[in-house]
């Protein structure tokens, strides 16, 4: 069925939704628009479904969610599993709550009884929920830190992990079977007196969870010596960081936290923001002024459904240092093992897991303890997996894993990043830097003096609609069988196709132990690299560039050179 057809059947098919069939009408003129919106279904990938709010088969709508959760429940049925419930989750997005809702309902008339948390949550207390509940899935209603147009609908397995490809190849399939019609929510009070909807909160899962994350501390005692003093302002950016972030931070003696009020409250038209994202650093553009104004030296920022941490410190110079990513993360890194090791709870078969776009500095810095550092595709379920993996075999213990993109993770009874996590990880390193007289900017210089400087730079191309996921093919097509030969000046090393699971050096191909994913990754000579993959949730094609070198200036420059050769043979 063509696009036309297909919008012409959604005119009749929902014709007793009064809003559904005005919104569509509302369109009846504009061709590319009824394209974009019909042309394709909504893909339930990896993580779900992703996409713009709005009426029909390729955005994000009830009809949707209720497909979606109907297959979920097959797929649950099918393994046997439907007596242990399923969880369900939103946070402060456009509707959160409304597909929340819908989700629970439609799982309690497929006979699986749901877990709907009484009001917004993060994603790592869903996770944690999965696990602690023993569910034997999850779901959260969120789009992270897209922009507000977008919402989501994430799934995780009964590990509290974001479901992987084989999983999510079995819910598609059972999706794909399915009619709209048949995917029709229970009645709210039938599903309560039948015992398949249970409003859950503080009592089941919260408390348990607060106390769980204050168990991560590695120097308790540094925080009731420096915590009084650490003096932070901290924005949940409209979503739903707000109350387990300040609780844990009251609660571990950090009594100096000011919030940014006009981002306090939920609010999923993020109005104060262009994009509710704390990797952007236009997202601390009112809580630095305000840091000032209380005499803070650090800023914290959580995205909607406070997976991410981002921070912006303060040098001894006064002026305001925006971290990246990866910066953060090695000063976690460097503070949890220079602390376990000193307090002898460093494991002997400790690791590390990182996503394949993080910095090579972390590798340094594992390499200096002895600690292996483990590479994974981009996608925090991977760093999941190899959790669940290092548990079954017995041969690691996890102790950190983290992504570039402001994700990070020290425990292992949440199987996803977690935000709350992040905050206790920042402020106790920060409280080490403070007890050695310095700030997190200089602990930073001195990973960079010991190690070299690393520098990663992330760049997107956005290419919407059914003309855009052409143009993506074909750029990544053209690079698969034209790959360059060098970049500038820097030799092409070695190239690993994930897509095709294989690394091609010297002419010659070797396996790469992967799933497949359309990435291509190009090493360069010394330590140098770039990457260059579609988004599985936007409809853009983003590009990682990561070059070091001996001084600050010369990586600028190189990282600069890099990423203008990268963006030309993209085109």
């Amino acid at each position: 069925m063509g696009y036309m057809e297909e919008y012409k059947s959604w005119l009749t098919r929902f014709a007793a939704d009064e809003e559904t069939i005005a919104e569509l009408k509302s369109i009846e003129n504009d061709e590319k628009e009824i394209e974009d919106r019909f042309y394709t279904s909504l893909a339930f990938g990896t993580g779900g479904l992703r996409g713009v709010l709005g009426m029909g088969t390729n955005r994000m709508n009830v009809y949707n969610v209720r497909r979606a959760t109907m297959g979920l429940a097959q797929y649950v049925k099918a393994h046997g599993t439907e007596h242990k419930g399923v969880v369900v989750a939103y946070d402060s997005r456009i509707k959160s709550d409304v597909f929340a809702k819908e989700t629970a309902l439609t799982l309690a008339a497929a006979g699986i009884k749901a877990y709907l948390f009484e009001s917004l949550r993060p994603v790592p207390i869903l996770s944690y929920s999965v696990r602690h509940l023993g569910t034997a899935a999850g779901v959260i209603i969120t789009a992270s830190h897209n922009p507000p147009q977008y919402n989501g609908y994430k799934v995780y397995g009964e590990d509290g992990a974001q479901i992987g490809p084989d999983v999510a190849d079995e819910i598609i399939a059972s999706i794909n079977s399915l009619q709209y019609e048949e995917c029709v929510p229970m009645d709210e009070e039938e599903a309560k007196e039948k015992g398949l909807l249970q409003i859950i909160g503080n009592k089941e899962v919260d408390d348990d969870y607060i106390e769980m994350v204050k168990t991560l501390s590695l120097r308790p005692e540094l925080l009731e010596k420096r915590g009084a003093d650490l003096n932070i302002v901290y924005t949940p950016l409209h979503g739903s960081g707000n109350v387990p972030v300040r609780r844990l931070l009251k609660e571990l003696g950090i009594t100096k936290v000011t919030v940014v009020k006009e981002q306090e409250a939920p609010d999923g038209r993020f109005p104060t923001v262009t994009a509710p994202n704390p990797e952007d650093p236009a997202a601390f553009k009112m809580a630095i002024p305000l840091a000032e104004e209380v005499g803070a030296t650090t800023v914290f920022g959580t995205d909607p459904d406070c997976d991410r941490l981002g921070c912006a410190v303060k040098d001894k110079d006064g002026i305001w240092r925006t971290l990246t990513g990866n910066q953060i993360a090695c000063l976690m890194l460097s503070h949890i093992l220079e602390s376990r090791k000193a307090n002898g709870t460093l494991p002997a078969n400790a690791a590390v897991v990182k996503s394949v776009v993080s910095t090579n500095l972390a590798k340094a810095i594992c390499d200096s303890y002895g600690i292996p550092i483990f590479d994974v595709l981009t996608g925090f379920k991977f760093i999941g997996e190899k959790i669940q993996q290092f548990e079954e075999k017995g041969d690691h213990t996890f102790v950190f894993g983290f992504e570039e993109s402001f994700g990070y993770l020290s425990g292992t009874q949440v199987r996803d990043k977690d935000g709350v996590n992040a905050s206790l990880l920042l402020c106790e390193t920060t409280c080490a830097c403070m007890d050695r007289g310095e700030t997190l900017y200089d602990a930073l210089q001195k990973l960079y003096q010991k190690y070299g400087y690393y520098k990663e730079t992330g760049h997107s191309v956005v290419l919407p609609g059914k003309d855009g996921v052409e143009k993506m093919k074909g750029i990544m097509d053209n690079l698969r069988n034209n790959p360059p030969a060098q970049l500038a000046g820097l030799k092409v090393t070695g190239i690993r196709d994930f897509g095709r699971s294989i690394r091609i050096a010297d002419g010659k191909e070797e396996k790469l132990d992967y799933p497949k994913s359309n990435v291509l990754y190009f090493e360069l000579e010394n330590n140098n690299w770039l990457c260059i993959r579609p988004s599985g949730t936007e409809p853009k094609i983003k590009l990682y560039v990561a070059t070091k070198a001996d001084t600050q200036e010369a990586t600028d420059a190189l990282n600069a050179a890099l990423t203008a050769a990268a963006q030309e043979i993209m085109k």
